[in-house]
């Protein structure tokens, strides 16, 4: 057979050229086009459900909201397994699918029963699924710093701005606020004053609700023209929340102020985030989209903080705290480094040895020919280049310098044989 491929080569060189023509441009495509990464994503086929109810205890929580939810989703087709954690106010249900099930069309049927077990959960709890990205899915991490900011102002500029910015970045699944602290308004109900009142604390909350709105009116003309009437009533600042009427008493009215306190504070922190050691900051983290390169989500991050940086307050900055992308260059480095040594290491033994050049050019051209048809296999086969695939690519080139020095000396001595055979 072997030397049936080696006559129909030698008689059609042409085709042989064609071929060696048609394996650079798929090899140069598979490479361009392979996702690239620096971890091999070895995490489950899963979808998240995640479910918020602040206030209440894990018991609660498994009861009223991760047990019918779990119910519900038993039957969905090409499941795994689903296993599920409640904590303090807070739900999370993984729904591990078959590898060969596709990530999206998972989603989406996990989704389709959400609809349905949404009317066995309590009035305002609504399910959301998790980002569609995977375990090793944190490509970039970044973190806001300013003289003269606390973490409240920098924890407002990530998720109001920088976070908003990212989220349009091409192939970015989330991009999660960490760290700093998320303001809001605080309203300190007095018991005491709502029973002299004879006002409940439904009817303060309601009275909160209600007067944090614009409305739209009718349309009012006057002298032929027309003018479109709306109603103001967001809040702004703690003053409009202390003027907001919550009852009467004697047909007095009772302000907000008369029965709290109002103030500006921080939501209920879990934890913080300190960076090497030298405080607490806040800022984000990147979240890649499954199946996404993520050498080039990178590269679109930055180039978007480029242009975010204008528009930060003056004195803040934006600070890398982790950046896949070196990880991911070295990877790529140790590749082509043992490519270029080990093909020298081959002209090298070759000439020494057979003092040949053509042989020497049939073993190098050998080797960076696999390559690119093991390059076009690791994208035929969806695999992404990795620390772990990119390792395996370099082992086996050390294979190819082993099989082609071998051939060639095999070769070069029936060569030799064949012409003494013929002097004789």
């Amino acid at each position: 057979m072997i030397e049936k491929i080696i006559l129909w080569s030698i008689h059609n060189r042409f085709m042989v050229w064609l071929g060696i023509a048609m394996i650079v441009a798929g090899g140069t495509y598979s490479i361009i086009n392979t996702p690239v990464d620096a971890i091999p994503d070895l995490s489950e086929n899963q979808v998240i459900i995640y479910t918020e109810w602040m206030g209440r205890n894990p018991k609660i929580i498994e009861d009223q909201i991760t047990y019918p939810l779990v119910s519900n989703l038993q039957g969905i087709p090409k499941i795994k397994t689903i296993r599920a954690a409640s904590m303090f106010g807070m739900s999370f249900i993984f729904v591990i699918f078959n590898d060969d099930a596709e990530i999206y069309w998972a989603r989406t049927r996990v989704l389709e029963r959400l609809n349905f077990a949404q009317k066995a959960l309590p009035q305002g709890v609504t399910p959301t699924l998790g980002p569609d990205g995977t375990g090793v899915g944190h490509v970039f991490w970044y973190s806001l710093q300013g003289d003269g900011y606390d973490l409240g102002e920098l924890r407002a500029v990530q998720d109001w701005y920088v976070k908003f910015a990212l989220q349009n970045v091409k192939g970015v699944s989330e991009v999660a606020s960490f760290g700093g602290f998320q303001k809001q308004y605080q309203v300190s109900i007095n018991p005491h004053k709502l029973i002299y009142y004879s006002i409940s604390a439904m009817d303060v909350a309601n009275a909160i609700k209600a007067n944090n709105r614009d409305v739209g009116g009718s349309k009012f003309e006057m002298n032929r023209m027309g003018y479109m009437i709306r109603g103001l009533g967001y809040i702004k600042n703690i003053k409009d929340i202390e003027e907001i009427s919550v009852g009467a008493y004697k047909s007095i009215p009772i302000k907000l102020k008369d029965v709290a306190d109002v103030q500006m504070s921080s939501d209920i922190r879990l934890g913080i985030v300190d960076e090497n050691g030298e405080g607490e900051v806040a800022g984000g983290l990147v979240v890649a989209r499954y199946g996404e390169n993520a050498k080039e989500i990178i590269d679109r991050v930055k180039e978007r903080l480029g242009e975010v940086e204008k528009g930060l307050p003056p004195g803040v900055k934006i600070k890398i705290a982790y950046d896949r992308s070196n990880l991911i260059e070295a990877a790529i480095a140790t590749l082509k480094e043992a490519l270029w040594e080990e093909i020298a290491v081959v002209s090298l033994v070759v000439l020494l040895f057979m003092f040949h050049v053509r042989s020497a050019i049939v073993a190098i051209v050998a080797i960076p020919l696999s390559v690119l048809i093991g390059f076009m296999l690791i994208k035929l086969f969806g695999i992404s280049l990795n620390i772990m695939s990119l390792g395996g690519v370099a082992l086996a080139i050390g294979d190819l310098v082993d099989s082609g020095i071998v051939m060639t000396e095999n070769a070069y001595k029936e060569l030799v044989k064949a012409i003494l055979k013929t002097d004789e």
